[in-house]
């Protein structure tokens, strides 16, 4: 909805009280800014006279401060006193309300006899400085390690340094030994576990270890220069008053902005004009709604968020100027009105939606109707080309009933069959028992085959089996075993047994072609091991017979690898045998791998190892 649909009388009417309200409410805040400043200003001036009457009041206590030291320490001042504190009455007579100066008789009360001294009556506040005579904490500057590092008027003492870290004491404290110290210096020495004092290098005792007030006071008294002298600051001060004065009076002091939003760091005697004049932050009247609204943001203010700013319809009608506050609540009314079309626009395209899917179910029913018609066409000339077939069958009944009593005479043949087959069904039975002792035929010659195969391995091995405690394994296919070694199918392979005697140890070798343990896929593992033999009760055990280990060398210079041991006889592998064999036991490293394929020890991919086994010495059974 736009503008042009209103009633044009109503609407110039409404526009002409929106006119009149809007001028008074103009005129209404000019006089309220104007107030404001007023009062702005005044209480600016009300600032300003408090923070001079602070900045007085300190230097007068100041200087009260040292003319009362000076007249504490006699040093014949106090004549004078009542003439400075007269001219300073009569210099700061404005600053009278706010400024309490102490009188002579709360000082010093002198009788005329200058030896003699009376005190007036004791106060609370005089009894807690006498107890505490240093400085209110929090008014003094105290570095957070080791001491000062100000710039002094004059030369600073030796004795004023600390004998840590060379630096003007800060909170000086002495030891035994007499030697001064700043307090996180003495703090440090004393955290050691033997502390010294490092320019004497005597021990320290904590417990006699005390602070130097006097020494204290002195420092604080000495004349310094502000820190921001190189900004222009010309001020000279004691030690004490350092952090006061950069506190509160320093005009050129770096402090920041009152405001949270300012990140600007300003020097304290440009901070009013800042504050005032410079600072993007400040606030500023809005010339159109007149509220209070920062610098910084009062553009994005007038371009984007004021109310009161003339903007042209955004549907391009013909009111070119309306208030944004207006077009803001015409285009909610325009949004709210689209929701609703939107709403309804949804719901039409949800019909139209379900109204295609309905169309399309019609569709697919009629394509079904239609196929359901063609095969019932079909199955209606089915039926009538089976009835042209069935009326010859009609006409055969009375074949059928010829058929009937031949069919009657066929089943009196065949129960003579049947008495027949009952004949053949003993013979079937004969038969069977045939069979099955003809599998017992077969059961016992494969028994007797295992029994020659089992004899033609028994004679095999007492063919080439050795009794003089001598082995030499031929073994064949190297790459071939190797390779199934590689892939883990066969690991190992065991040499035929051979003996110490006929009547000697049985034993046989066992070898790893990739290697076993820490040989493994770099070198050929060589073992021997000891088996369970038929005269084992006749043996002395545990096994101490030399065992010699040896690959053949194949070629002409007969270069034999081996290796020779005696056997342990705590061994498991030595002892009498339990099992078909004890425990291998020999070489995990026997040759490596490149030496073996590398040399002459392989030939027609056979190679050759030798075991020999010392029987010297063996006794007879």
């Amino acid at each position: 909805m736009t503008l042009s649909l209103y009633n044009p009388q109503v609407f110039v009417q409404s526009w002409f009280v929106l006119q009149h309200s809007v001028s008074f409410l103009f005129d209404f805040l000019i006089y309220y800014t104007i107030i404001a400043v007023i009062l702005n200003q005044y209480v600016h001036s009300i600032n300003i006279a408090i923070t001079r009457s602070t900045y007085h009041t300190q230097i007068i206590t100041e200087q009260l401060h040292c003319h009362h030291t000076k007249i504490l320490r006699n040093d014949g001042v106090f004549s004078n006193w009542n003439k400075i504190t007269l001219s300073w009455r009569q210099t700061f007579q404005w600053l009278a309300p706010t400024i309490e100066l102490p009188s002579t008789k709360e000082i010093i009360y002198y009788n005329m006899d200058t030896s003699k001294k009376t005190e007036p009556p004791v106060s609370v506040e005089m009894v807690q400085q006498r107890a505490n005579p240093d400085h209110t904490p929090g008014s003094i500057y105290v570095p957070e390690q080791g001491g000062y590092k100000e710039k002094f008027v004059n030369t600073v003492e030796d004795k004023y340094k600390c004998e840590k870290c060379h630096l003007i004491l800060c909170n000086p404290k002495q030891t035994e030994c007499g030697h001064r110290f700043c307090e996180t210096c003495i703090n440090a020495l004393l955290s050691s576990s033997n502390p010294k004092c490092t320019a004497c290098q005597e021990n320290i005792v904590k417990d006699k270890v005390f602070k130097d007030n006097c020494c204290r006071r002195e420092l604080l008294a000495l004349q310094i220069y502000c820190r921001n002298e190189n900004k222009g600051c010309n001020e000279l001060l004691t030690l004490a008053q350092l952090l006061m004065h950069l506190r509160n009076d320093c005009q050129f002091e770096e402090l920041s902005c009152h405001r949270a939003d300012c990140r600007e760091k300003i020097l304290r005697k440009d901070l009013p004009d800042h504050v005032e004049k410079t600072c993007k932050y400040r606030e500023t009247t809005c010339k159109y709604c007149k509220s209070q609204v920062p610098m910084i943001t009062l553009q994005k203010h007038e371009d984007t968020d004021c109310p009161s700013v003339a903007v042209s319809c955004p549907h391009k009608c013909s009111v070119t100027s309306l208030l944004r506050s207006e077009v803001a609540m015409l285009q909610n009314e325009s949004l709210e009105k689209n929701k609703s079309i939107q709403t309804l626009h949804n719901q039409i395209c949800s019909f139209e939606i379900e109204i295609e899917r309905q169309k399309e179910m019609l569709r697919n029913n009629e394509s079904k109707i239609h196929h359901l018609q063609r095969v019932i066409d079909n199955q209606a000339e089915k039926l009538k080309e089976l009835d042209k077939e069935i009326r010859p069958f009609r006409q055969n009944w009375e074949e059928a009933d010829i058929m009937k009593s031949s069919v009657e005479s066929l089943q009196n043949r065949v129960s003579e069959l049947e008495s027949v087959d009952k004949t053949a069904g003993q013979g079937a039975r004969s038969t069977a028992i045939l069979e099955t002792q003809l599998s017992r035929h077969d059961q016992m010659l494969s028994v007797h085959d295992i029994r020659l195969a089992d004899m033609d391995l028994r004679f095999q091995v007492l063919e080439t089996a050795s009794y003089n405690g001598v082995l030499i394994w031929k073994i064949r296919d190297y790459k071939r075993r190797k390779q199934e070694a590689v892939m883990g199918k066969t690991l190992s392979l065991y040499s035929q047994p051979f003996y110490t005697g006929y009547f000697g140890y049985k034993m046989c070798a066992r070898v790893y072609l990739n290697g076993d343990g820490m040989g493994k896929g770099t070198h050929l593992s060589l073992f021997f091991v000891i088996m369970r033999g038929e005269y084992d009760a006749l043996l002395p055990w545990p096994f101490k017979q030399k065992v010699t280990l040896m690959l053949m060398d194949q070629g002409a210079s007969r270069r034999h690898l081996g290796d020779a041991f005696k056997p342990d006889p705590n061994s498991s592998s030595f002892k009498k045998p339990t099992g078909e064999m004890n425990i291998a036991s020999g070489c995990p490293v026997f040759v490596a791998q490149t030496v073996l394929e590398n040399g002459t020890y392989i030939k027609d991919d056979t190679i050759f190892i030798k075991v020999i086994v010392d029987t010297s010495d063996l006794p007879d059974p």
